[in-house]
């Protein structure tokens, strides 16, 4: 799941603002950043290398250290000391731990397959991205709709303001994290587009993903503080 992650972070800063959005945006995503600081380790290295090659279903990465149910128990440790330490705030630490443990509950249903530890241990999740890729995309759409119409139910309750653009926006975020995947589902950039093989440093799948993850990270931090009370 990549989008649905976000949205857990958007409800933990609604409920919790003393935590900063960057904050939990990051937290939610804790696994994966993990994920691409082990694949430039050659711990978890992934593949295809070329990104128009690469499909969700075709995808290939142990994410071991970063994924798997054991280490979790460290990570979980260190998120929520991150929270306490940074904000000077128990709170804040158990929300950070909350969506760290979000992230593999959500990972469960629609994700990679993850295991105990190591790729010959029992299986935890589905693995429904190199099973049923189409399924594992529907699962994360639903739980986003129903996360963001909570979202912004609530905002307007507690009597939040924001315009049909921002609104817009923030959906766009979340929508793209769909269309994103639908995108490479099952067939590649390079087969859907006939698109030629070369070798240059921006077709590279990991950076690829980074910046995606960089760039809606960007724009939520943008849009979501532009609101106003009445």
């Amino acid at each position: 799941m990549i989008a649905g992650h976000y949205a857990t972070a958007l409800i933990a800063h609604q409920k919790f603002p003393k935590g900063t959005l960057l904050f939990f945006l990051a937290v939610s995503q804790f696994q994966d950043i993990c994920w691409f600081i082990f694949h430039y380790l050659g711990l978890e290295p992934t593949g295809p290398i070329d990104v128009f090659d690469a499909t969700i279903a075709n995808m290939t990465v142990s994410m071991m250290y970063s994924h798997h149910l054991i280490p979790q128990f460290i990570w979980a440790a260190v998120v929520f000391l991150i929270g306490k330490v940074l904000f000077k705030s128990t709170t804040i630490g158990l929300v950070a731990l909350a969506l760290f443990v979000s992230h593999i509950v959500l990972d469960f249903f629609s994700g990679h397959g993850h295991h105990l530890f190591g790729a010959n241990t029992v299986a935890i999740g589905l693995g429904l991205y190199a099973k049923n890729a189409y399924l594992a995309i529907f699962i994360e759409a639903v739980f986003i709709v129903a996360a963001i119409t909570y979202y912004f139910r609530a905002e307007t309750e507690a009597g939040v303001v924001r315009t049909t653009k921002n609104r817009a926006v923030i959906i766009g975020v979340f929508a793209y994290g769909i269309f994103f995947l639908l995108s490479v589902a099952t067939v590649s950039f390079r087969e859907l587009l006939g698109i030629p093989v070369f070798n240059l440093a921006f077709n590279t799948t990991v950076p690829t993903i980074m910046l995606t993850y960089i760039a809606m990270t960007a724009v939520l931090c943008w849009a979501v503080p532009k609101i106003a009370k009445v």
